[in-house]
């Protein structure tokens, strides 16, 4: 799939002084913006987010990974999802490596495959990035970069068509973000980009003056309108609420079964969390990602605490009519189109996120030299890709000649 086949659905509007503003083009399609769920504008608006961080490979082997874990993680999901689509219930997850999508995908008959396609369609499960993984920024190629997104974004569109389309990029655990990066993702038309891991003193500074979210100029030889892209930085990297993991390997206690007072004094630690993290952003909406690395094995288990959870906070607002909380699944999709409803202007961002330190004297930059062979065999396989990429289609076009004539 070349570039500009990608449909573009992003436009940016620049005034007089630089500053922008974004501006989304909303879909038709049941599986668009219209398909979140309501907000409540006079309140300020938790969007939970459920979703599992699935490296392609990291301490286990990309086939150990999929047997051990990411089979069944898909499938619990999935299972849930449907069980809730048919309580006319409002649950959503995010998805993002297609490389284990595809090998679950093919393990399933008709039956399923049709489930999964009526998820999509209806916004409940939403296909994130959509790249064959996630992607280092700091030593890739563009083309390395490139061709892996064409083979998750070819899955896609075979398989779900446009509403598997992603429309965010979701850049959550590379250390450190590049621009050229950002650039390549406005060129896929992607609404808009978040991350989790920026230089800590950035960050605090970000925090102090509410500019954890911008427009990143990517490009100097592109238009505005072509390469400038909404980037968001994550709170909490993109980890759950400390105290607040109910996956399959967590400790933390459930709020489901558990005594009132138990659960009052919960639902009062979270709505603290929720506060210190507002105060760092500039509208009425944050961001809470529920989930980790390779997590909803028993997706039962996050779902009924979430549901508990959700619950017990939105029943203050009967109890009390000045409380402003209110808590709603959601996507980044979906959040993001909040802000743009917030009708606002963003600062601009024009370098890179780079070098990254999660700490003082913690700096990240070792691995721009470190492992060199393994480095240049990358290098030199993608090389050697892109040379029987041109052969092949050279004989293609060969071979359909002599056919045509």
């Amino acid at each position: 799939m070349l570039l500009s086949e990608i449909l573009i659905s992003v436009t940016l509007s620049i005034n007089f002084y630089g500053v922008t503003s974004l501006q989304i083009q909303e879909s038709t399609k049941t599986c668009g913006y219209e398909s979140c769920n309501p907000v409540k504008d006079d309140m300020l608006n938790v969007h939970i987010v459920p979703h599992t961080h699935d490296d392609v490979g990291w301490v286990k082997t990309y086939d150990e990974y999929y047997r051990q874990d990411v089979r069944t993680i898909i499938s619990s999901v999935v299972d849930n999802l449907e069980r809730d689509r048919k309580a006319g219930g409002n649950k959503r997850f995010i998805y993002v490596e297609m490389a284990f999508l595809k090998l679950w995908w093919q393990e399933q008959n008709d039956t399923i495959k049709d489930v999964v396609r009526n998820l999509v369609n209806e916004g409940r499960l939403e296909i994130i990035l959509g790249g064959w993984c996630m992607n280092d920024e700091a030593t890739p190629y563009y083309i390395d970069i490139i061709d892996q997104h064409t083979l998750g974004f070819q899955f896609i569109r075979n398989n779900f068509g446009e509403c598997g389309r992603p429309k965010i990029g979701w850049q959550i655990d590379p250390f450190g973000h590049s621009r050229e990066v950002a650039s390549l993702f406005a060129q896929f038309g992607f609404d808009g980009m978040f991350v989790g891991r920026i230089d800590y003193q950035d960050k605090r500074q970000r925090e102090r003056t509410k500019t954890m979210e911008m427009i990143w100029r990517s490009s100097e030889s592109l238009s505005r309108a072509a390469s400038d892209i909404f980037v968001g930085v994550l709170d909490n990297v993109y980890w759950p609420p400390k105290g607040f993991c109910w996956d399959y390997w967590c400790s933390d206690p459930e709020l489901v079964n558990s005594s009132e007072d138990f659960n009052r004094a919960k639902v009062d630690e979270f709505l603290r969390i929720i506060k210190d993290e507002s105060d760092n952003y500039a509208t009425n909406h944050v961001m809470v990602e529920m989930g980790s690395d390779f997590q909803y094995r028993w997706a039962d288990k996050w779902y009924e605490n979430l549901d508990e959870l959700i619950k017990l906070v939105n029943q203050r607002q009967k109890e009390n009519e000045e409380f402003k909380i209110n808590l709603l699944y959601s996507t980044p999709s979906c959040y993001l189109y909040q802000l743009h409803r917030s009708n606002r202007t963003w600062p601009v961002k024009q370098d890179d996120f780079f070098p990254y330190a999660h700490r003082e004297n913690s700096f990240w930059t070792g691995y721009f030299t470190s492992r060199p062979t393994l480095k240049r065999f990358v290098r030199t396989s993608g090389a050697l890709l892109q040379v029987i990429l041109f052969i092949h289609y050279f004989l293609l076009k060969i071979l359909n000649y002599n056919v045509c004539n």
